[in-house]
Formats: C-alpha cells, structure tokens, sequence
C-alpha cells in the first residue's frame, strides 16, 4: 500500500552557502584564486590611502578662518605648525557664494535659488514613473522653465534689476548649459539621426555634413567660433549675448553626437518592426513616434546619458571664451593674495570635482534605474 501526500510541502529556505552576505562574498571576492589575490590586492591599497584621504579630508582640516593664516604654516605665515597637512575648507567656505553664481549681485542671489527650486520641484515628478501628467509636467520643464527662468536671471522686467550674463558664473553656468544643451540635443539628434537614414539625397546629405562637420572639430573650436568669428559674418550693428553664443555652440555640438548614438538605435531595430507598421497602414512620423523610436531609444539609453554626462563636463571648456563656470571660478580664486597657500587650490579643486562627480553618479544611476524598468522585452 502506498502513501500519498495530501498537502504541499512546505517551502525550504535556501542554504546559507548561496544567500546573504557570506555567499555573496565567496561568489565576487574569493571565488577564484585570481579573484582572491585582486581582493587581497584591492584591500592593501584601499588601506594605505583611505587613512590619508581622512586625515587630509576630516581630520587636519580647516573649516572656518577668515584669512589665508588658518591654513598656511609658521613658515609660511600661518598659524599652522610647519609640516602640517590638511584641506582648506575654510577657503570653500568663504568662496562658496562666488562657487555658486559667480559676481552675481549677492541681494539678487534669491532669483537663481528660486529657479533651482523650481527645477528641482519640475524634475523629480519627471523622473518618478509613478507620478501622473507627464506630459503637462514635461511642458513645464522643458517649455515654460526656460522662460520664467530666462526673465528671472536676466531680470529687466517685472521690476527686476538686469544682470548681464558677463556676470553669471560657478555652478549657475554649469548647469544652464548643460540643462539647455540635454533640452536642445536630444530632440535635435533625433531629428538628424532620421535625416541621415532619410531616402531623400537633400536631406540626408544635408545631416550627413552637419554631424561630420560638428564631430570632426573639438569643442575649444566650435565655441570660439561662435563666440569670435560668428559676429564677423553677422551685418554691422546685429549681435547677441555671449551666453546665447555659448549655449547655441554647446547644443550644436552635443545634438551631433547624440544623431550617432540615436542612430545606432534604430539601425539595431529589426526590419520586421518597419514592415509590421507600414502593414498596418502607419504614415512615416507614426510608424518612427510610435513604433520604432520608442525601441530604438530604450536601446541606446547609455550611450544618450554617456553624451550628456560629456557635456556636462565639458562646460568647463567655456572658460576659452571668458565665461566662468564652477571649475573656472575655482581656478579664477586661486589668485586671490587673501587664500593663497599650498592647499588652497587642492581643496578648491576636489571641491569642485566632487561637484561634478555627484551630478554625473546621479545621472548613471538613474540611467541604470531607467534600463532596468525598461528592459521588458530582452530579458532571458
């Protein structure tokens, strides 16, 4: 006589040799002897700098002075003892204002923060999935910030005292830029992109020239020649802001790489999705917006943050026209007689790589976000 189960065994938990922390340790740290001496390796040097970085970073550091003495030594007409080490941050902190909107009026500093405010309010529903209206929130973002930000910053009207943008700098320029050429590349190199796959001679040779023409040339150039030689060609008496000049320069420039990058995505499309939509009678614009495009660019989502990663670093570029942007606003006060000791320009320089690392870490981790919520249809 046989035995027959009546009811479903209960579920097991996994074996302690393929969960938690110690499995995780044993599977990418010590799994093999190659991976075991990289560890070890990884380990010795992590060691022997992270003391020093904390020591120099934290614990020997200056935070507040109101002079170059709290961070220079007895020799060198300080108050430190000589041989000592340690970040200024005190010279950070007396210059952040400066780091931030550069010769901004400082009673005027409210309208830049009111406008990062209300980026910041626009942006973060943007990025949630979850958050309705994302069309409306995106013609808030991208349509109607721009103006109000426009009229806010230069001021003139409403009240406002005009501020030239010759007196803009710091982060206030490193993120318009780069917010303005993200805005205007995207678009613009998807547009090039379908130009340059376009079957008419025109337009496709039209696109071809502009991308090779743009990404055959360094930044420096594109900018001084907008900056300089883009008022020669203009009739006598028509010109316009530096600023505008630079934003157009950085904009173009980005818009041609980002063309290549969109059009590898709809090269890597498989024929059959063109002839799905045309069988079922789609038009050219809503067989690309509706079919193609939307594949196509969740395809290439790295290669499009890895573009706007690179502009925004590359805004630092604008100092070859006199425009200061963090980094040069930091370089600018390395000068100032008051703050110039040994760690005054390393302090100056990590605070602003920092800077620029956290905004780059933030956009490469929600490009990652974004590739894991989307990556429906290619998963094995």
């Amino acid at each position: 006589m046989s035995w027959v189960r009546t009811e479903m065994a209960l579920a097991q938990a996994a074996p302690a040799s393929v969960r938690g922390p110690v499995a995780w340790v044993r599977k990418n740290l010590v799994g093999t002897v190659g991976d075991t001496i990289m560890t070890i390796l990884g380990i010795a040097i992590v060691a022997w700098i992270l003391p020093q970085v904390i020591n120099w970073a934290f614990i020997n550091a200056v935070w507040t002075g109101p002079d170059r003495t709290v961070c220079a030594t007895v020799a060198q007409g300080g108050i430190q003892p000589d041989g000592w080490t340690g970040a200024c941050w005190a010279f950070v902190n007396a210059k952040f204002g400066q780091f931030m909107f550069g010769t901004y009026p400082i009673e005027e500093r409210w309208r830049p923060i009111l406008v990062a405010i209300l980026f910041v309010v626009l942006l973060v529903p943007m990025l949630i999935p979850r958050v309705p209206r994302k069309g409306l929130n995106a013609i808030l973002l991208f349509l109607m910030l721009p103006i109000v930000s426009f009229f806010l910053l230069i001021g003139g009207v409403f009240g406002l005292p005009h501020v030239e943008t010759s007196r803009w700098g710091g982060l206030l320029v490193t993120l318009s830029l780069s917010f303005v050429g993200i805005a205007v590349s995207l678009p613009l190199g998807t547009v090039l992109a379908l130009g340059r796959r376009s079957k008419m001679p025109i337009v496709k040779t039209l696109c071809v020239v502009f991308i090779e023409t743009v990404r055959g040339i360094p930044l420096i150039t594109v900018l001084f020649f907008v900056s300089v030689m883009l008022p020669l060609f203009l009739p006598a008496g028509v010109t316009f802001d530096k600023f505008l000049r630079a934003l157009i320069g950085v904009s173009l420039f980005a818009a041609a790489y980002m063309a290549e990058v969109v059009r590898g995505g709809l090269q890597a499309i498989p024929k059959g999705q063109y002839e799905g939509a045309d069988s079922l009678g789609l038009g050219y614009w809503q067989k690309m917006g509706l079919i193609v495009l939307p594949q196509a660019l969740k395809l290439v989502i790295p290669g499009i943050v890895n573009t706007f990663i690179g502009m925004f670093k590359d805004t630092s570029l604008v100092l070859i026209i006199s425009m200061f942007d963090l980094l040069g606003v930091v370089k600018q006060n390395f000068s100032d007689a008051n703050w110039a000791t040994p760690q005054t320009a390393r302090s100056g320089l990590v605070f602003a790589a920092f800077v620029f690392w956290l905004f780059c870490f933030g956009m490469s981790r929600y490009s990652m976000y974004t590739e894991r919520r989307l990556d429906t249809g290619h998963k094995r």
